[in-house]
């Protein structure tokens, strides 16, 4: 073996030793830090998981973190070998930005299901009107929500629509009030008319004695009256019982002759 040849192999070996140990490096940093990563994850996804959040919320923001934290430790990996990362870094900035351009409409419904989801305005088997939609929620997606009307259909609303508008959730509350307008003749006996409302809300079990119902005038001029009915009822009650005070009021008020 020549001088030269001997030269060259020491430079290769020399060469060799130099970036061997760089990538051994980059291959220990990448797998320490991959385990601190999931390690940062899995603390995120404890702590999102004791304050009640939702389990799908905590799977993808756990994936979403860990995701980002892995992004950086192939980076920081890469520059141990001692490759400039800086267009790496504008590489992955451009496509972001053309991506997020590209999935605007769906990421702005990503982010108001996750919206929708923490603050929860609805759950699942509430009624309530949002989107231009009333019915009963079926399921809480990522991107949308499905909402079945009465009469049986199935509507996809997204997401953005729900969280960028007004939620009328019927449900929401433990109680509701029924609340009828019921119109008589003018020259009808007022005293005569509140007595049979009272009687027929004392007749139907499910309006709720505390707040007791009421029987007011809203109304009058020359020619009729109107009252209105308030019933407080257990709001998985309040379809029943509206449908079934309209239906004694009708035929009461028909056998007094008050109403032909």
């Amino acid at each position: 073996m020549t001088d030269q040849q001997i030269t060259m192999f020491q430079k290769y070996l020399e060469l060799g030793i130099s970036y061997g140990a760089k990538l051994l490096v980059a291959i220990i940093f990448y797998f320490v830090g991959r385990w601190i990563a999931r390690f940062v994850t899995d603390l995120l996804k404890k702590a999102l998981s004791r304050s009640k959040m939702d389990d799908n919320i905590v799977q993808y923001m756990g994936n979403l973190v860990y995701a980002i934290l892995l992004i950086f430790v192939i980076l920081a990996a890469i520059a141990k070998l001692g490759v400039q990362t800086a267009s790496f870094v504008a590489i992955m900035g451009a496509a972001t930005l053309a991506i997020g351009m590209a999935l605007q409409g769906t990421l702005g419904n990503f982010s108001s299901g996750v919206m929708l989801m923490i603050f929860k305005p609805f759950r699942l088997g509430d009624t309530i009107s949002a989107g231009g939609v009333e019915g009963i929620v079926q399921d809480i997606g990522i991107f949308s929500t499905v909402i079945v009307p009465s009469d049986g259909r199935k509507v996809i609303v997204p997401n953005g629509a729900l969280a960028g508008g007004t939620i009328v959730n019927f449900s929401g509350m433990p109680q509701r009030r029924v609340e009828l307008s019921i119109g008589v003749p003018g020259n009808t006996n007022i005293q005569q008319v509140q007595d049979i409302m009272h009687e027929i809300l004392a007749s139907e079990e499910a309006v709720l004695k505390d707040p007791a119902p009421s029987v007011i005038i809203t109304a009058t001029d020359a020619g009729s009256i109107v009252f209105g009915v308030y019933a407080p009822v257990k709001t998985e009650d309040y379809g029943k019982v509206h449908a079934s005070l309209l239906e004694k009021i009708k035929l009461v008020l028909t056998q007094k002759g008050i109403w032909s």
